[in-house]
């Protein structure tokens, strides 16, 4: 297969010769960019296992105080096309600098909160700084390393992400445990500080002279509320409320994506989703998101109420999940600079649907060992996949694009783990959802995903001769 990071077309040779940063700049601005995406990460979650107390002390329902957790995510979803697109404009170090000082902000005021909607408030504060820096996160790792080494800056990325993941609940639930919660939304402001003083070393802006389409910025931010809050509605019993807001979201997309063909620029990508290589990949990405999230945040009920465990059995039972990724995805970055992507990226899908289809036929009192040895084996497909496939979008797009190519990496993350929270939701209901339903479904997306991959590669061919 012939689309590895050395084929042949011209566009893509020449973006490989991008040099990167020049030592030692170069570790300075990967310690930076660690540091903010540790940030990042830390507190899109930490503040989980809190929700309880949080509840208890501003006197409001367990189901409201989820709210906490979802404006946070909502606004993220929103406005990360648009400030890709405006990244473009100011210079992406400006505009991932100005979201850590946003984020800072936000979260020493969460200090002062004394009701729930003051803290919405500030949450959506610190999710808009956040989603300023997520935007343009991924064109500077671009600009950072040197175009061979792509696949190895993101494989550490990822790295940061998966490890952050995994500190969060625990972090969270010590802070929670020994000191007021308004400091669970604080601990991870001390990274921003860190990022913000090695920042001079990350690539310098270089502001595009380019007209900011704000109608069309604040519509993808709109369609993105009617569609995620159509998506939650539905999820929270309001059935035909939410329908109604989910197809009003389908129609303002459908509608924007016909404005945004005639962009030159646009702030929702349909320049990058129309090239197979970038559309295709984030197609693939979206269904294994979604898979990947089918699988763990189903699992636990199944091992719980299905078979049995308890809560901290359970925990360990998944810990290999995480702890996989964290070996696989440097891994499987660094083999992403040396070998096809489409080999990398349909041999991760066979791996994970193999496992997958293990954890779909447990038995009902399953030994321990098989089932994190099943899900450490998904881990190694996914993260096979996950690498490889990230580089592809990030690389294949033009330099003048690839802060909306971030964009789109991040938004279909983002919408794919959304999208696996209702899957679950809807099977949990429909009483499917402790069985093998999800895995089967799961299975399903990853056999999309290879398929996506393998188009791709096909469509390839007569470029690559």
């Amino acid at each position: 297969m012939s689309d590895s990071p050395a084929a042949p077309a011209s566009p893509s040779i020449a973006r490989e010769e991008e040099p990167g940063l020049p030592m030692p700049r170069r570790w300075w601005a990967i310690a930076a960019i660690s540091f903010g995406t540790a940030l990042l990460v830390l507190d899109g979650s930490i503040a989980n296992v809190a929700l309880p107390t949080i509840a208890r002390d501003l006197g409001v329902s367990n189901s409201v105080i989820t709210n906490v957790v979802t404006i946070y995510q909502l606004v993220l979803v929103m406005l990360l096309l648009p400030f890709s697109s405006l990244g473009d404009r100011v210079g992406h170090r400006r505009l991932y600098q100005y979201g850590q000082g946003l984020f800072m902000a936000a979260s020493a005021l969460c200090v002062l909160a004394d009701s729930l909607w003051l803290l919405l408030v500030l949450r959506a504060l610190q999710a808009t700084g956040a989603a300023m820096a997520l935007s343009v996160s991924s064109a500077m790792l671009r600009k950072i390393y040197p175009a061979a080494r792509l696949g190895t800056g993101l494989g550490v990325n990822s790295v940061i992400v998966a490890s952050s993941s995994a500190l969060a609940p625990t972090l969270g639930g010590y802070i929670a445990g020994h000191f007021h919660w308004h400091w669970v939304f604080v601990a991870a402001a001390p990274l921003a500080v860190v990022s913000l003083l090695l920042g001079q070393a990350l690539p310098d802006p270089e502001p595009m002279d380019r007209k900011t389409d704000w109608t069309s910025a604040i519509w993808s931010a709109l369609t993105m509320l009617l569609l995620i809050g159509g998506i939650q509605l539905g999820t929270h019993g309001t059935g035909v409320l939410g329908g109604a807001t989910f197809v009003l979201g389908v129609i303002s997309l459908v509608l924007l994506v016909r404005r945004e063909r005639a962009s030159v620029a646009p702030v929702l990508p349909v320049d990058l989703l129309a090239m197979p290589s970038i559309g295709l990949s984030a197609l693939a990405g979206m269904a294994s998101f979604i898979a990947a999230g089918t699988l763990m945040l189903s699992l636990p009920f199944r091992l719980q109420e299905g078979m049995g465990y308890d809560p901290q059995m359970t925990g360990l039972l998944l810990l290999p999940f995480p702890l996989t990724m964290l070996v696989v995805a440097p891994a499987a970055g660094w083999l992403s600079d040396h070998v096809a992507p489409t080999k990398l990226g349909v041999a991760g899908m066979v791996i994970a649907i193999t496992s997958l289809v293990l954890l779909a036929i447990m038995p009902p009192e399953p030994d321990g060992a098989g089932v994190a040895l099943r899900l450490g084996f998904a881990a190694l497909g996914f993260g096979m996949f996950f690498a490889p496939n990230t580089r592809l979008i990030i690389s294949r797009a033009p330099p003048e694009r690839a802060a909306a190519a971030g964009g789109l990496l991040s938004t279909s993350r983002l919408f794919g783990q959304t999208l696996a929270a209702v899957v679950v939701g809807i099977l949990l209901a429909g009483g499917m959802g402790l069985g093998p339903s999800p895995m089967v479904l799961a299975c399903g997306l990853c056999v999309l995903a290879a398929l996506c991959s393998l188009q791709r590669y096909r469509l390839r061919q007569p470029a690559a001769g």
